[in-house]
């Protein structure tokens, strides 16, 4: 899947080409965002035996609006056709499920962050540290591209850390040449305030509190919002 052509398509995630792994990996307890209580390595009740959704078209509907914003960033068809070459968790050895389950969050995290590193790369602004984004997307890569044991073995909380640094300086960089810069609102509770129109340009929200906030029309330029929870934002006309 790492096709070394720098660009963030690998780092869609693609259902068809995975065996469910979202589904069946993670946990989730009942709340807004989901109906029932879940836990981590037990296939969703809605999972077919085919790895697709059974109610896709009414997942709101039916309570689980938090599946319809999740995104594993082309995670979960690595795992299924490159970590693991293809193999199906539901047809392979009993260990197999346990393996592929461990693994999935390791690299969903480092695809996460491969697509945070490829975009910075997209920013002039970000030019004096280029050199620095490139290296550590190349290691990412590596790691991401490893074998079900490496990934396992992985630290992979340390290599975010590392990746952290540098995402900061990308963000002061950028928010630096911002007309205006923002206030530093990281790890503000905005949940449910009404922004509307307002000016965030070179705003840092890296982990603010955004759910269900209103951003109608809110001007977002050269802000960070990584790590912020964007859960019902209403981000209608605004410039991200």
């Amino acid at each position: 899947m790492h096709d070394g052509t720098g660009g963030l398509g690998e780092l869609r995630g693609d259902c068809a080409r995975c065996f469910g792994l979202c589904c069946a990996a993670l946990p989730f307890s009942a709340s807004a965002d989901f109906a029932v209580d879940k836990d981590a390595g037990t296939p969703c009740r809605n999972l077919r035996d085919d790895h697709r959704c059974g109610i896709h078209a009414r997942l709101r509907e039916s309570g689980f609006s938090g599946c319809t914003v999740y995104d594993c960033f082309g995670a979960g068809q690595q795992v299924s056709r490159v970590t693991f070459g293809g193999a199906d968790w539901r047809q392979g050895p009993p260990e197999l499920p346990g393996r592929m389950f461990g693994v999935f969050p390791v690299v969903r995290a480092l695809h996460e962050l491969l697509w945070y590193l490829t975009e910075a790369l997209t920013l002039p602004a970000a030019r004096p540290v280029h050199a620095d984004l490139r290296d550590l997307l190349a290691r990412t890569r590596e790691l991401a591209a490893g074998t079900p044991q490496e990934l396992a073995a992985l630290d992979v909380t340390a290599h975010r850390r590392r990746v952290d640094v540098l995402l900061r300086r990308t963000s002061e960089l950028v928010r630096s040449g911002v007309r205006g810069r923002g206030k530093d609102r990281r790890g503000a509770d905005l949940m449910g305030a009404r922004l509307r129109g307002a000016d965030l340009r070179g705003a840092n929200l890296r982990g603010a509190l955004l759910i269900a906030a209103d951003l109608t029309g809110a001007d977002l330029r050269g802000a960070d919002l990584i790590g912020a929870d964007l859960r019902d934002t209403d981000l209608t006309d605004a410039d991200l």
